[in-house]
C-alpha cells in the first residue's frame, strides 16, 4: 500500500461536475481526466502523486466542483508528474514550472534540467575504510568516500528514493562537510543523507520535502547535524516540524559542529 502524508490536494464534487472538461487543460500537471459514470461524464484524478495541491485547475471550473482540501494522500511526486506532462502535454511543461515557482517551489525540471545527473537518483555499495598512499605527497593518507547515493541536496532528492527506505537518515547543514574533518566517517557511513541551508533556503519547502521522505521511507532514525552559528539551529526545528507533519514517531539525535570543525 502506498505511503500517505497529510497534505493539500484537489477535491472533486461529482454532483457539481457537469463534464465540461474545462479543468483538463487547466491542470498543467495533467492530473485530471474525464470518465464515463452512471451520472454522466465526470472529472476524476488520475493519481494523487500527480496533484501538487496548488489549485491551478480551480479557476477553470464554472460550477465550483473543484476545491482544495487537506487530507491523507500519496506524496506529490514532481519527477513522475513531469514525465506525465512530457508524455501527455509537453507544451504544458513551462506552465507547470511557472506555477510551481509562483508558489515558491522548485520543479524538478528546473534543477539543472530534468533528467540531468544532478537530479537522477543513484545508489551503490561502499567498501570499508581503505587508506591508500597519496602518490603526490607520499605522506598523507587518502580515504575512500562513504557516500552511497546521489543526489544529496535536499531540493534534488526524491522522497521515494530507494536509499531512504528504512534507513538511518542524516539531515546535514551544508557547511558541515567543509569544517568537520571526519565528516564521512561520522555522518555519511551507513546513512542516507540530505543536505541544505536553513538560512538561505525555503524552510517550508524543506519541511514538506522531509515530511515526504519520512512518510515514504519510514527511516529508522534521524540525525540532524548543524553548525554552531545561531541561524543553523533552524535545521533542527525544520526536522521536528517535518516529523510532526508526517505523523510518525522517529527517534532524533542532534549534533552541533563548531566553526573549527569540532563536535560540541
Amino acid at each position: 500500500m502506498p505511503t500517505k502524508v497529510k497534505r493539500k490536494i484537489i477535491k472533486i464534487d461529482e454532483d457539481l461536475c457537469n463534464g465540461c472538461e474545462e479543468c483538463i487543460p487547466g491542470c498543467p500537471e495533467q492530473a485530471l481526466v474525464m470518465v464515463d459514470t452512471p451520472k454522466g461524464r465526470k472529472a476524476r484524478m488520475v493519481k494523487e502523486i500527480y496533484c501538487d495541491g496548488l489549485g491551478a485547475c480551480i479557476g477553470h471550473c464554472p460550477t465550483g466542483a473543484l476545491t482544495i482540501e487537506e487530507r491523507e494522500a500519496e506524496a506529490y511526486d514532481d519527477e513522475a508528474t513531469i514525465e506525465r506532462i512530457k508524455e501527455k502535454a509537453p507544451e504544458k511543461l513551462e506552465e507547470h514550472e511557472k506555477h510551481m515557482q509562483e508558489h515558491g517551489l522548485k520543479p524538478a525540471s528546473t534543477e539543472c534540467g530534468h533528467g540531468c545527473p544532478s537530479a537522477v537518483s543513484q545508489q551503490w555499495e561502499t567498501a570499508e575504510d581503505v587508506a591508500t598512499e597519496d602518490v603526490a605527497t607520499k605522506d598523507s593518507p587518502r580515504l575512500t568516500s562513504e557516500l552511497r547515493q546521489w543526489p544529496v541536496q535536499l531540493h534534488l532528492v526524491s522522497p521515494n528514493a530507494a536509499y531512504f527506505k528504512n534507513a538511518d537518515l542524516a539531515i546535514i547543514a551544508d557547511c558541515v562537510p567543509f569544517t568537520n574533518a571526519n565528516f564521512h566517517a561520522d555522518f555519511v557511513r551507513h546513512k542516507a543523507i540530505a543536505i541544505g541551508c536553513p538560512k538561505l533556503d525555503d524552510a517550508q519547502a524543506y519541511i514538506q520535502k522531509i515530511a515526504q521522505i519520512i512518510s515514504a521511507g519510514r527511516p529508522k532514525s534521524i540525525t540532524v547535524v548543524n553548525m554552531e552559528v545561531p541561524c543553523c539551529f533552524g535545521l533542527i526545528q525544520i526536522v521536528k516540524a517535518a516529523i510532526q507533519q508526517a505523523g510518525l514517531d522517529i527517534p532524533v539525535k542532534t549534533v552541533t559542529i563548531s566553526i573549527k570543525g569540532e563536535k560540541l
